[in-house]
């Protein structure tokens, strides 16, 4: 009787000690698999900034520091009146720093396209005279922190009558072109292009 009750007993013990046993000694659990960090992408804002409305012939207009070219309208001809429009590109609140680049080469006004490229932006305009005098594009590359900001998805705007017209950027765009060809009867356009950190946009 003594040794059928021993092993009864050691059988009940076992079962009290595993049913307080902590948790750390249970079966160890796999760790959940790690989450991705989601990644941050930029806030890019383009504020309004400086306007200005001047005469056509012998004119020269350079956006204020920290400001870049994002519209132009003209109203008349050669002696007519031109508006400028600039504007300020904040990324995460902070402002850009545009960097100037310096004057392209004259073309005359009558049969000009002018395009700037490797992520240059333009920053003003000089016209001498009538259609048949010189026009020049000053340009300049915009950075933010150490990295330079990419201009993505150009685009040319439709034909525009430069004697009557208004070529304004839309969203986070920036003007980066202008082609005109004849006198002020004759067809403007505009190439714009989206700011963006990547060549992607």
């Amino acid at each position: 009787m003594y040794k059928k009750a021993l092993p009864v007993a050691m059988a009940a013990a076992a079962l009290v000690t595993l049913a307080g046993a902590p948790a750390s000694a249970a079966a160890p659990v796999a760790p959940a698999a790690a989450t991705a960090s989601a990644v941050t992408v930029p806030r890019i804002e383009i504020l309004p900034g400086t306007s200005l409305r001047l005469r056509e012939p012998n004119s020269v207009f350079v956006c204020p520091e920290g400001e870049v070219l994002t519209g132009r309208d003209h109203k008349g001809d050669e002696n007519g009146w031109t508006t400028y429009w600039c504007g300020r590109i904040v990324i995460d609140g902070e402002p850009v720093f545009v960097k100037n680049g310096g004057w392209s080469p004259t073309v005359v006004e009558s049969s000009s396209r002018f395009s700037a490229f490797n992520d240059r932006v333009i920053l003003g305009r000089r016209h001498d005279g009538d259609e048949n005098g010189l026009t020049q594009y000053f340009t300049g590359t915009v950075h933010w922190r150490d990295t330079q900001v990419r201009v993505a998805s150009r685009r040319w705007t439709t034909a525009m009558k430069e004697s009557d017209h208004l070529g304004r950027a839309s969203y986070n765009e920036v003007m980066i072109g202008r082609w005109h060809n004849g006198d002020e009867n004759g067809d403007t356009f505009y190439e714009f292009g989206k700011v963006a950190l990547t060549v992607g946009g």
